[in-house]
């Protein structure tokens, strides 16, 4: 029976989002419109519309229902039954692989999201990386696909602001070779022009502080959604969105921002490195 006020709207939160977001691509993936399956399940249109938003709770027992509809393998059900069940602690993880891919949750927020801050030390940040510096990096044709949709889709008309800081060490620090660099250097110029960007630099005289170590992405949402944080290891990335862990993101974004040059200063720096390499490319 569709019990609504079992279940009643809710407030999303980033877990109930990807759920929804996963059941979806189920969905999409099998052919199926929502009218036949909301039919064929016996709930109402708005229920499953609710479910795919995240802005309404169900039982395992109804999500291992609809999957069972669409179709899913066994693999598919077991993951997606796995993040139905996850307790919320305020943070979670999702591995680089297939199976659990944080892909995944970046392309469900990254283009919601109304305002993107990234931090990266040693690497220019993913957000920002052309296609041969993005590949040069990863060695993953895969991946480096991946990385240029992301800037693609938050590039569209309504997209989030932008604010990209990166330490000037990652401007030094060669990946792949210097027609590279330079290639990216020049985007980097360019993207100080670009609507909605900020791309700025922490100079390398700039005072030692712990924030500078890690690299870190905020992203805020219109309300009532919460903000979301993560940051990147080898293996996972670790999403958080507790109240202490966003207090904590947005503290270290407000330092970096006292520590980078200003906007113009930054392009000038940009051109200079790129100015380098395009010597270096050339000898």
């Amino acid at each position: 029976m569709d019990s609504e006020e079992k279940h009643p709207a809710r407030l999303s939160t980033a877990r109930s989002r990807e759920l929804g977001e996963e059941l979806r691509r189920v969905r999409h993936g099998a052919g199926m419109s929502s009218v036949f399956v909301a039919e064929a399940l016996g709930w109402s249109l708005g229920k499953l519309s609710k479910l795919e938003t995240g802005t309404r709770g169900t039982s395992p027992w109804e999500i291992g229902t609809l999957l069972g509809r669409c179709g899913a393998d066994k693999p598919t059900r077991d993951r997606i039954l796995s993040l139905a069940c996850e307790t919320d602690v305020g943070s979670f993880l999702r591995l680089h692989d297939p199976s659990s891919d944080a892909l995944t949750m970046l392309s469900v927020h990254e283009p919601a999201a109304g305002t993107v801050a990234t931090y990266e030390p040693m690497v220019i940040p993913s957000l920002a990386q052309t296609e041969d510096y993005a590949y040069a990096l990863t060695k993953d044709r895969e991946a480096t696909h991946a990385r240029m949709t992301r800037q693609e889709v938050l590039r569209r008309p309504g997209g989030p602001e932008m604010v990209i800081y990166l330490h000037e060490a990652a401007l030094r620090i060669v990946v792949g070779d210097a027609k590279v660099m330079r290639d990216q250097l020049l985007r980097l110029t360019l993207m100080g022009a670009w609507a909605k960007f900020s791309v700025r630099v922490i100079p390398l005289n700039a005072p030692s502080h712990e924030v500078l170590r890690n690299a870190a992405t905020l992203m805020t949402f219109p309300e009532p959604m919460k903000p979301l944080a993560y940051g990147e290891t080898e293996f996972a990335t670790v999403f958080h969105d507790s109240p202490e862990a966003i207090e904590a993101y947005e503290a270290k974004m407000r330092h970096l921002d006292r520590l980078v040059l200003t906007p113009a200063q930054s392009r000038d720096l940009f051109a200079r490195w790129a100015d380098a390499y395009d010597r270096d490319s050339r000898s």
